[in-house]
């Protein structure tokens, strides 16, 4: 149900813009994040945002990097500017979407992870 994209090789102070879409008969998409999990190291917060766009980052990556969401195409979106190679990580998109199959279920998703990695 999320599928992300825009994940690849890049030089330290590079850009790259990933993005997450969300399919099925989504009645609402709630918070979404961003998450990233480096060898070795724990799954971490980098990013969320809220139904109505209210936002939380990671000290790691305030002032670099941006999310944002459409709630009309059920798209979810980190810019990421000025990157570091401590940075490189896979990049998973996470949401709590409610469906509508019969009745309303809300459940909360991962997608598949897209790697960033990150060069000196």
């Amino acid at each position: 149900q999320l599928v992300e994209s825009g994940g690849g090789l890049v030089q330290a102070g590079g850009s790259l813009r990933l993005s997450c879409a969300a399919s099925g008969t989504i009645f609402r998409i709630n918070t979404m994040g961003w998450y990233r999990q480096a060898p070795g190291k724990q799954r971490e917060l980098v990013a969320s945002i809220t139904v109505d766009s209210r936002t939380v980052y990671a000290d790691s990556v305030k002032g670099r990097f941006t999310i944002s969401r459409d709630n009309a195409k059920a798209l979810l979106y980190l810019q990421m500017n000025s990157l570091k190679p401590e940075d490189t990580a896979v990049y998973y998109c996470n949401a709590d979407i409610t469906y509508y199959r019969g009745g309303y279920y809300t459940e909360n998703y991962w997608g598949q992870g897209t790697q960033v990695t990150v060069s000196s």
